[in-house]
């Protein structure tokens, strides 16, 4: 039987940088790690315009145009920058080399993403995501006693 990997997380926020306003989701994969000058070069700024009430957002990647929209992180979420540290590894229930240790290297409260072939809409997939948090909030919400009576249906 083949076993799973676990993870261990450190998710303090104290002392932690807020990147709010700096998260992006870009439309490609850059396939490096590492520092690098972006803000030289990545320079994203409003239009001043709206897209079924969504504000629009403009900016040039690699001379491609992109459009996007900043979200605001649903009340009670935050976003977390995770870091692999592999000195920190714990050997749990599962050897050390089946465990990742990540630990958080800063925090934001608003995502930025990005579309190149299409304005930002509610209807993006990224967009819509979201959408299925407040759905799970309302699944996972206890019953009341007074919820119940004031769905009751007399036949």
């Amino acid at each position: 039987m083949e076993m799973g990997m676990c993870a261990h997380m450190d998710l303090k926020r104290e002392g932690m940088p807020d990147l709010t306003g700096h998260v992006h989701q870009l439309p490609c994969c850059i396939k490096y790690e590492g520092p690098s000058t972006v803000s030289c070069y990545f320079k994203p700024k409003s239009t001043g315009s709206e897209v079924e009430g969504v504000p629009v957002e403009e900016a040039y990647f690699r001379g491609r145009k992109l459009q996007g929209t900043t979200i605001p992180l649903p009340e009670g979420y935050s976003g977390f920058i995770l870091s692999e540290n592999p000195e920190k590894r714990k050997a749990t229930v599962v050897s050390a080399k089946e465990s990742k240790y990540f630990e958080n290297k800063a925090v934001f409260q608003s995502i930025t993403y990005w579309n190149h072939d299409s304005a930002p809409s509610k209807d993006d997939d990224f967009s819509r995501v979201f959408h299925s948090l407040d759905i799970a909030k309302a699944l996972h919400k206890p019953v009341t006693p007074e919820d119940l009576a004031s769905s009751s249906i007399a036949f």
